[in-house]
């Protein structure tokens, strides 16, 4: 599915979404296997509520002094014999890197999973260069063959079905046993493996992501189950870390205290399986490892959230919770958002990124229910802020006419109670009456984006208002 960042394309992206019987079976995995794991993680950690106070606390922390962590970081990486680069922008990102492979003539670059370089479209530019860019987290390696966008932050093709997975194998890996069996989800990890085993040791070049860039020791810290990521940044000569500027810690103590809230909040996992630390390059004294480390360090507009009530967002740990617990984002998956973020998170981020104009849309697609703000391990008030967002948008003429119209109409009844009460009770009482016995519209103008897919409750006759006054009086008597 291709994106797009704009209004009338989301709305097509989220019918079509509705539609997608696999789409939507897949989606069910989402709800089965993340909720629940959250819950029993967290419930397993007495002291959870209070260590997700501790990651808020730490994050704002590091917020309000960025700059001088990032110094310190640039300094100890240095010391180590690494390099550090910062990028304002993602054409200056992929510049960056596209120039280190080119300088260490590179021809064949493994990649670890980041969404950071999803949202500087990396891939593209490298291979725009001349060179071959692999994906080598599983769930990346399936979406890349088949040309299409993470649809989750933490499992990027969780929109896709085992027999969807087995179809792609079969097209791609020709060279294989035609008559090979891939009826099982280990015998398509056991295919994938094999593949992904000749790219680690072919590449030239390694990319990562970071999930915390340490400022006390200049480290890099990625987390994985799948340890693709450690194949990743230790077999080619050449590792580069890519990670946005907010990813900053402190200390090691400091990235132990989101860690864990992280794998819990993400998977349900006490620890993911996987946590590497690297600290530039290889040593003498060192087995393996990269003989040259480079970090790009990626802007891209987060400076600009600093001080705005949106700053809040930029405490996210990308850990998908939010997502996991949207029931927008159950009903519709992540590319209908039509950018590299979905779900809540996405809701907030893409229009700091790309502008109101292109992502304000996002925030409507909220039921305001809270789940997101309820589970996130740096309790970031996400309703507040798409809420912000939806205001920006508001006051740029940037929503539909009908829906400003609309609720200029409705503030002149709210500004006039007495009439605000007449009007609703009279409507109340007229839609009772249409709806009859069956209490049901299966069809009501103005509102067919709901009545085709479902009916709509009649009203019960009266306003709560009216109901409200009613049992008063009753009381009183």
């Amino acid at each position: 599915m291709s994106l797009h960042p704009t209004t009338p394309e989301f709305k097509e992206n989220a019918h079509r979404a509705l539609g997608d019987s696999e789409l939507q079976k897949a989606l069910g995995h989402v709800r089965q296997n993340f909720i629940d794991k959250r819950k029993a993680a967290a419930d397993r950690l007495p002291e959870f509520e209070a260590l997700r106070d501790a990651a808020a606390d730490l994050k704002d922390h590091v917020l309000a002094h960025l700059d001088l962590y990032l110094e310190t970081y640039e300094t100890r990486v240095r010391a180590s014999g690494g390099h550090v680069h910062f990028a304002r922008n993602s054409v200056e990102a992929c510049r960056t890197i596209v120039d280190i492979c080119k300088s260490h003539g590179a021809r064949s670059v493994t990649k670890g999973k980041s969404m950071v370089s999803e949202e500087i479209g990396l891939n593209a530019a490298i291979e725009a260069a001349g060179m071959i860019a692999v994906e080598t987290d599983l769930g990346e390696y399936i979406i890349q063959l088949r040309h299409e966008t993470p649809s989750h932050i933490i499992a990027p093709a969780v929109h896709l079905t085992k027999e969807q997975v087995e179809k792609d194998f079969r097209r791609e890996h020709t060279h294989l046993d035609a008559n090979r069996d891939l009826s099982e989800p280990v015998q398509l990890l056991t295919e994938a493996r094999t593949i992904l085993r000749e790219k680690f040791l072919a590449a030239d070049v390694g990319i990562t992501g970071a999930n915390f860039l340490v400022a006390e020791t200049g480290t890099s810290i990625i987390v994985t189950n799948e340890g693709n990521g450690d194949l990743t940044q230790t077999l080619p000569k050449v590792h580069i870390v890519i990670a946005s500027i907010e990813k900053i810690v402190p200390t090691l103590e400091d990235a132990s205290l989101l860690m864990r809230v992280l794998a819990r909040s993400a998977t349900g996992q006490d620890m993911s399986v996987y946590t590497t630390l690297s600290t530039g390059p290889r040593r003498e004294q060192d087995p393996d490892g990269p003989q040259h480390y480079h970090v790009v360090l990626v802007d891209n507009g987060r400076s600009a959230m600093l001080g705005t009530e949106f700053e809040d967002m930029l405490r996210c740990i990308r850990c998908g919770a939010c997502m996991n617990h949207c029931p927008v984002y159950h009903a519709i998956g992540g590319h209908a958002y039509g950018w590299v973020y979905p779900g809540p998170m996405g809701s907030v981020l893409t229009p700091s990124l790309i502008g109101v104009d292109k992502g304000g849309h996002l925030p409507n697609a909220s039921t305001f229910c809270g789940r997101c703000e309820s589970v996130c391990p740096v309790k970031i008030p996400l309703p507040k802020l798409m809420r912000h967002w939806r205001e920006r948008e508001f006051e740029r003429h940037l929503t539909p006419a009908v829906q400003r119209y609309g609720l200029a109409l409705w503030a002149f009844f709210a500004r006039r109670p007495a009439l605000y009460r007449l009007t609703t009770s009279l409507a109340m009482r007229a839609l009772a009456k249409i709806a009859g016995e069956r209490g049901l519209f299966t069809s009501l103008p103005f509102a067919k984006g709901w009545t085709q897919t479902r009916d709509l409750p009649a009203p019960a006759g009266q306003t709560f208002q009216t109901q409200w006054r009613a049992r008063q009086k009753e009381r009183r008597r």
